[in-house]
C-alpha cells in the first residue's frame, strides 16, 4: 500500500486512511491529515525527515514515521 512519506516532490494524493495502531496517528488525524483529503508533497530534508506537506491550505511537517502511516493512492 502507498503511504504519504512515498510520494516524490510535487506529487499530489488522496488519504485512503491513518493507520490506527500508529502511536501518532489521532495527532496526525487532528493536524488535518484526514480521510479524502488532498495532499502535496511540498519539500523533503537532505534525510528525507521531517516531510513538508500541502494540506487544507496549510504546510505542515511530519515525521517520515508518521507520514508512513497515512495511506494515499
Amino acid at each position: 500500500m502507498k503511504t504519504a512519506a512515498n510520494l516524490t516532490f510535487g506529487e499530489m494524493a488522496i488519504i485512503t486512511g491513518i493507520n490506527s495502531e500508529h502511536p501518532s496517528a489521532r495527532r496526525i488525524i487532528e493536524i488535518g491529515f484526514t480521510p479524502g483529503q488532498q495532499i502535496e508533497l511540498i519539500n523533503k530534508t537532505a534525510f528525507n525527515d521531517p516531510l513538508a506537506f500541502s494540506v487544507r491550505g496549510a504546510l505542515i511537517a511530519i515525521r517520515k514515521n508518521e507520514a508512513e502511516s497515512i495511506y494515499v493512492i
